[in-house]
């Protein structure tokens, strides 16, 4: 018997990253539009971190990584996230450039998906301490199913120069 994949329950781990505007507001606002969308509850978020930019030239970022829970297929769910991106005055001009809102998709609950439109794990997730920082804050034992590592893991390895949680005083 096949189960029709939008009946059953998914967790979904997402990254939140935000430089221009009021990027804090902007992020505190997008996971109430997350939680509100139907389909979609928030579960838990991390602590917001500042992160320095990858990219050209640009003030460093906000970030935040969100567990999700989700009757949503991976490909609806990407499709509401840029929809909230848009909603939120996003539009892509340069690769890794400065942004009001982003919205990524890194976990599926154990899925591996490599399409031209969607991959995940996400692709450049295990080298971004400014994405396996939060995350490992909300999801520490979420196993990675490409390297069968565990977030909290990851997180170890990858140089977190540049990232700290905002507010607190530098160490």
């Amino acid at each position: 018997m096949v189960t029709d994949v939008r009946q059953q329950q998914h967790r979904a781990a997402i990254a939140l990253g935000s430089n221009l505007g009021e990027p804090r507001q902007i992020l505190e606002e997008a996971l109430q539009v997350l939680d509100r969308t139907p389909g979609i509850r928030l579960d838990r978020q991390s602590p917001i971190y500042e992160t320095a930019a990858v990219g050209p030239p640009q003030p460093d970022y906000l970030n935040i990584a969100a567990i999700l829970d989700t009757t949503l297929t991976p490909f609806e769910l990407l499709n509401q996230l840029l929809a909230i991106e848009a909603q939120f005055g996003r539009v892509r001009r340069e690769r890794w450039g400065p942004r009001l809102l982003d919205l990524d998709l890194l976990l599926f609950d154990d899925w591996v998906i490599d399409t031209p439109h969607l991959l995940i794990p996400h692709p450049r997730m295990n080298e971004r301490a400014f994405v396996l920082v939060p995350l490992s804050d909300v999801a520490a034992d979420w196993v990675d199913p490409i390297t069968g590592k565990a977030i909290a893991e990851l997180a170890q390895l990858v140089d977190r120069t540049g990232v700290h949680r905002f507010g607190a005083p530098d160490a």
